[in-house]
């Protein structure tokens, strides 16, 4: 019956999909077990925490079967099963441990260990090797085996290095390369003993998650090798505060050496690899603390200038806590709060939850990883959000998932990744999720004053002046065939947007009669905190202390502000993740200067010693929790949970009746079109002040785009919007198509860009002007 069932011979279709849906028990090492078809016999092993040894298993990835020291003896089957691979079948007898299986699983280890350098002293991954674990578990003191060694050569693939006679082939970089990232940039160089992994430049995005899941020490990073031992550091857990991913990560916190007494360093980051990732700037963009501090007079002056203050203007690169100081300081002085960013998303947000009656959108990552069908409008993912990216890269490879792009311009990093790109005209995303709304509920029992809305669409109409033709909608409603888990994503082209209330609501209407989930991308990393937790005004008025922004009076973390206070890798507090979820960000080097708690406590009155005391404090209207910071915890279970902070409560707010407004008639959004978009890795002005993220601050754009600007590769050029005029440097991109250019602004500093203000697309002037 066991082999019967491993090989699907003697069960029909409808008997295998009963059997995949049954709850099953075996044995293991004498211990009942429970599971349920379709799990591993490794995947209930660990459930029930027995240990089986793994050298090439990630729960991440697929089972790669190469190390072969998962295998295991199941009663009735000659030889040895992978228990990463195989299938549990119901009253399995399994035994993990025996004498023939430990020195089955020494002469592997043997075998891994012909030939491998003995460089334990410098190599970097000394004291947190794997194989080094696993040759000292299996007791291997002796090497009867052995080849004769071939010559390799070393590799420095950017910010990566590769040293091929550590490399064990174990596969681990090149299905994570696959599978999570989406780059497909690794690869295995056959060539019998002599094989190595190599390497496709043009596709790698430099993310480092090869080198995280390098069991040994043939994927390093270049900056770190010869740097640090792994036991020299203190490893703190902390959330990258760079997008709202805000992945989980480890600062590697060591003394700064003889030249600095008393001080430390960061020396890299890493992850929970079994189960997380990082982008490149997670990874490699740690070092932006702030090592400027003010003196006591520059405090009094940073007190005062708030007092006088008739605007506070802020981004979202902050707190939860700060956040809530800045409420207070609204509250107790009268001025107005200025955010555009939270703004536009809470107003979104606002207009959605209306008619969905939920305070939080309904999806989130892990939803999209296990999704079969994913429509993407309104961001250039790739570079918005990375960790968006690989869920959805994940749901393409492991659950086949049917990925829609839709967007003005199309992003060569996705086209192996999207099953249709619909392309359309500038600011006309409201009349394209209209034409999607149509298309998906026209069939549908609906409300009466939806469906009168919905009849009374001009689709000719809407689909000519967006340049998405009917039959592209037609073909993404037909690829819904037989999908299960649907998901809409929503990204940050679309909350600036003039209509982004009308469009908020034809979202929550898609949600809640389309039966999709939706996920609303916050666009900076606490856009979503901030939205929840401050009253925001539209527009700033008299004297402007700008936090991290420039102002009349400037208090920031970098450049060279009126007031400084310490970075976001310098103090604790909280952000609301892309999750949905509270996760904690923890003090990875002390700053022995000024936080806005420190002026707050002036004004209004308090005694806080730390900023963490009002993480208590946030609203519980919100859906936060009166939990104090100390007792959030950190890391991942052993299922892979997360167990960063705590997952916001959704509220139920009121329905209003829905009124939909006539969809807005289309401007034609001609002229010279620029978009605001950063390049790889790079997000703010604290991404920018890495030493290993450096990226070129070019004016990106098509060939057609030149001749259209009447400009060239190389030309300096002054790029004009409303006034403001900035110059940079044009460069020829073939990956870019159309003749819309891509225009950064994580260099930009405390500069007041208005090209950062508003919509994502802008009409600009562009002229040459002389190189300075």
């Amino acid at each position: 019956m066991y082999e019967m069932l491993l090989s699907g011979d003697g069960c029909s279709m409808s008997e295998r999909k009963i059997v995949f849906n049954k709850p099953i028990t075996i044995t293991i090492d004498g211990k009942k077990c429970e599971g349920v078809f379709g799990d591993t016999i490794l995947d209930i092993a660990r459930k029930n925490d027995i240990y089986i040894p793994t050298l090439c298993y990630l729960t991440k990835l697929t089972p790669i079967a190469s190390c072969r020291l998962c295998s295991v003896e199941v009663e009735g089957i000659d030889g040895y099963v992978l228990s990463c691979q195989e299938k549990a079948v119901d009253g399995a007898v399994v035994k993990t441990n025996s004498l023939e299986l430990f020195k089955y699983r020494q002469n592997i280890m043997k075998l891994y260990d012909v030939n491998h350098p003995l460089q334990c002293g410098v190599c970097d991954k000394s004291g947190e090797c794997e194989l080094q674990n696993k040759t000292l578990e299996f007791a291997v003191s002796s090497q009867e085996f052995s080849a004769v060694e071939q010559k390799r050569k070393n590799k420095k693939w950017g910010i990566l290095g590769y040293d091929p006679y550590l490399c064990i082939l174990c596969e681990r970089c090149v299905h994570t390369c696959n599978e999570v990232i989406g780059s497909a940039a690794l690869y295995i160089k056959p060539g019998g003993y002599n094989s190595t992994i190599d390497i496709k430049m043009s596709r790698c995005e430099q993310c480092g998650d090869c080198i995280s899941v390098c069991p040994v020490g043939a994927l390093v990073s270049n900056a770190y090798k010869y740097t640090s031992n792994a036991w020299e550091a203190k490893q703190i857990p902390s959330t990258c505060s760079h997008c709202s991913s805000a992945c989980a990560l480890y600062y590697d916190v060591k003394h700064a050496g003889i030249k600095n007494p008393g001080k430390k360093k960061i020396t890299r980051v890493t992850n929970d690899f079994e189960f997380s990732y990082l982008c490149g700037a997670g990874r490699f963009g740690f070092s932006f603390e702030n090592l400027n501090k003010s003196d006591e007079s520059e405090f009094t002056r940073a007190v005062e200038a708030l007092k006088k203050a008739k605007t506070i203007k802020f981004n979202s690169y902050i707190t939860n806590e700060e956040a809530l100081i800045l409420q207070r300081l609204k509250e107790k002085l009268g001025l107005k709060l200025v955010n555009e960013d939270a703004k536009a998303y809470g107003e979104f947000l606002k207009a959605y939850s209306s008619v969905t009656g939920s305070l939080l959108y309904s999806g989130d990552s892990k939803d999209i990883s296990q999704s079969d069908y994913i429509i993407l409008i309104g961001s250039r993912i790739a570079r918005d959000n990375p960790g968006i990216k690989y869920n959805i890269n994940m749901a393409v490879k492991k659950k086949k998932a049917e990925f829609i792009y839709m967007h003005p311009i199309d992003d060569i990093s996705l086209k192996n990744k999207y099953t249709q790109f619909v392309k359309y005209e500038v600011e006309s995303e409201e009349a394209v999720i209209a034409m999607l709304a149509y298309f998906l509920l026209k069939d549908k029992d609906l409300p009466k004053t939806i469906k009168n809305f919905l009849d009374e669409l001009d689709i000719g109409y809407l689909s000519g002046e967006s340049s998405v033709g009917e039959e592209e909608i037609e073909l993404m409603i037909k690829k819904l065939h037989r999908k299960k888990n649907k998901i809409l994503l929503i990204g940050s082209d679309i909350y600036r947007q003039k209509r982004a209330v009308n469009i908020a609501k034809l979202v929550g209407i898609i949600e809640k009669y389309a039966g999709f989930k939706v996920v609303l991308i916050p666009s900076q990393t606490n856009s979503f905190g901030v939205s929840l937790i401050c009253d925001l005004d539209d527009s700033e008025e008299g004297f402007v202390v700008g936090y991290n922004e420039k102002g009349d009076f400037t208090i920031a973390s970098f450049g060279e502000p009126d007031f400084n206070v310490g970075a976001l890798n310098q103090q604790e507090g909280t952000f609301v993740s892309v999750n949905k979820q509270v996760v904690n960000l923890n003090v990875a080097l002390n700053y022995d200067g000024y936080f806005l708690f420190d002026i707050a406590n002036v004004i209004l009155n308090e005694d806080k010693k730390y900023t963490i005391e009002f993480t208590k404090e946030l609203p519980i209207e919100k859906g936060f929790r009166a939990i104090e910071f100390d007792e959030l915890k950190n890391g991942f279970d052993k299922n892979g949970n997360d167990l960063r902070g705590y997952e916001l409560k959704n509220i139920e707010v009121s329905i209003d009746e829905i009124k939909l407004d006539e969809i807005d008639e289309l401007d034609s959004f001609n002229g010279t079109i620029i978009y605001r978009c950063e390049p790889l890795h790079q997000f703010n002005k604290w991404t920018s002040k890495s030493l290993l993220l450096q990226s070129d601050t070019h004016l990106r754009g098509s060939e057609n785009f030149a001749k259209a600007a009447k400009i060239k590769a190389g030309d300096m050029v002054e790029i004009e919007y409303n006034g403001f005029k900035v110059v940079r440097k044009f460069k020829v991109d073939s990956s870019i198509k159309g003749t819309i250019a891509l225009y950064p602004t994580f260099d930009n500093g405390l500069i007041d860009d208005k090209i950062n203000n508003g919509y994502r697309f802008k009409k600009v002037t562009i002229k040459k002007v002389e190189a300075q």
